[in-house]
């Protein structure tokens, strides 16, 4: 059984105020890794590069629970690079 099948291990008490909160908060973080990766020195670069890519994955994952009809399964999968 898969972790997230294992209903004793999930609250399922967030509000859509909490993911919309959520979702702010890592759109404010991508912008701010956004702005490091600009600004930092190259050997640093990858890694922030990495953060601003992960929060990507993460805003698209929670534009799809809130029901954004321009983000697609696919594409919070990565199969859809468009």
């Amino acid at each position: 059984m898969n972790d997230h099948q294992d209903s004793e291990n999930f609250a399922y008490n967030k509000t859509w105020e909490d993911i919309e909160s959520l979702l702010d908060e890592a759109e404010a973080e991508q912008n701010r890794r956004w702005l490091q990766f600009q600004n930092c020195p190259k050997p640093l670069r990858m890694q922030q590069w990495n953060n601003y890519k992960g929060l990507e994955g993460v805003i698209n994952s929670l534009r799809w629970v809130l029901g954004d009809l321009k983000m697609s399964k696919n594409k919070v999968l990565g199969r859809d690079k468009k």
